[in-house]
């Protein structure tokens, strides 16, 4: 607006009256005068309801006149509140409780006090509609795996929607996603399923290895009947090693194929 900050010939009767009461009641009025803002404090200040100067005030002192002036102070430290459990029902239809924390910052202080009435309760607000609006769009198993991207995408949101109050969102974290008891039971089965079935499957290709294994030896060892013997003779030195009381001796099949054939 072209004539915002611009008083009139009635406000700046008013104005050259108010200083005038400050020059006459000096120095009583110093004190009334100068005001004092910490480092992460600016002032804005109001001249007859109109903003004066576009840049704010601080840290450190400034004057204002009295009667006419009026200032309102505006923290630039960030601010973190947590988002309240919401009850957001997903893309495939699951009912999930999800909360999470939002910090954020003022820094445009002129803006965060002319065009709007609450920045922080209105960010609040915005940021629990938002988490719903943006979780609706989301499935349990990217809701469940990608939190980083849905964190990104509320931050984007909030900063977009937030920028004409002076508001900068830093940063938007998912805290807890709570699914139901129910849920969490069937998930749980359905988990233990799968693992169970990959085992199945891991030991079935291990049996299926092992007859392959098997074959190759067999066919070695008919080939080579003295490989046999060197079997046995392993086999009783791995015996012996563990200290058995019993003593394995191996019959060859040929000799009981005979005595077989003889008592025939």
């Amino acid at each position: 607006d072209k004539n915002s900050g611009k008083l009139g010939c009635c406000g700046w009767l008013l104005v050259f009256i108010s200083i005038i009461f400050v020059i006459v009641t000096f120095p009583l009025t110093i004190f009334m005068c100068v005001k004092i803002v910490k480092e992460y404090e600016r002032a804005v200040i109001f001249r007859l309801g109109r903003i004066t100067d576009r840049k704010a005030k601080g840290p450190g002192l400034f004057l204002i006149l009295p009667c006419t002036d009026n200032f309102v102070k505006v923290d630039l430290r960030t601010v973190s509140f947590d988002i309240p459990p919401q009850e957001i029902l997903t893309k495939d239809s699951v009912t999930v409780s999800v909360d999470g924390v939002v910090y954020f910052r003022v820094y445009c202080p002129i803006s965060a006090v002319a065009n709007v009435t609450n920045a922080h309760s209105s960010t609040r607000l915005l940021a629990q509609t938002t988490l719903r609006n943006v979780l609706g769009t989301k499935n349990l198993a990217e809701l469940l795996s990608d939190r980083e991207g849905i964190s990104l995408s509320m931050q984007e949101a909030l900063d977009e929607a937030t920028h004409p109050w002076g508001i900068k969102v830093e940063r938007v974290e998912i805290k807890d996603v709570k699914l139901p008891h129910q849920l969490q039971r069937a998930m749980a089965a359905e988990a233990e399923a799968s693992r169970e079935a990959r085992a199945k499957i891991i030991a079935a290709e291990g049996e299926m290895n092992a007859s392959r294994a098997l074959k190759e030896a067999s066919l070695v060892m008919a080939d080579s009947p003295s490989a046999l013997q060197l079997r046995y003779l392993q086999t009783l030195n791995t015996i012996a090693a563990e200290k058995n009381s019993t003593i394995i001796f191996p019959l060859p099949i040929d000799i009981i194929q005979h005595f077989m054939h003889w008592k025939a």
